[in-house]
């Protein structure tokens, strides 16, 4: 029982640890949603200034430095992007591994709990035996004294 008892501490532990790293990713997940969110509004904010900018005319060194920083911000957008769903790949592969230690730590839980039923249902058995062998020698007792009067 010993070694089951162990092994449910380590289960558990594993479990714990699993937990507390996918807290850290889903952290850093919403951290960068929080910056591609930043970004995307920075961006609607930049094109609306722009757009106001070119309707009272604009040279051509204005629209070549838009387009650039544009360019820039849309590359910087797409790997904003791709770290996201790096971060929500890695959130759910973490999910299905806090998933399976929960399971390892319930299965483990749940054959101590069946030792420890059978245990009772072998001393059950065990008293059970024990009083009626105790019954029997009285009965015998009784039986035997009964003769003698």
């Amino acid at each position: 029982m010993k070694t089951l008892e162990t092994l449910l501490r380590q289960a558990e532990s594993e479990r714990d640890q699993t937990r507390a790293v996918l807290r850290h990713a889903e952290d850093h997940l919403n951290r960068l949603v929080a910056q591609a969110e930043a970004l995307v509004a920075h961006r609607g904010e930049y094109e609306k200034r722009w757009s106001t900018q070119f309707r009272s005319g604009g040279t051509m060194d204005i629209v070549q430095h838009y387009s650039n920083f544009m360019a820039r911000l849309n590359e910087a957008l797409a790997q904003q992007s791709a770290l996201s769903e790096s971060a929500r790949a890695n959130c759910a592969r973490l999910r299905a591994d806090l998933v399976a230690a929960e399971t390892r730590a319930a299965s483990v839980r749940k054959l101590i709990e069946r030792r420890l039923a059978e245990q009772r249902r072998v001393a059950a058995r065990r008293d059970q035996k024990q009083n009626d062998e105790m019954a029997q020698q009285l009965h015998r007792r009784l039986l035997t004294d009964s003769t003698l009067n």
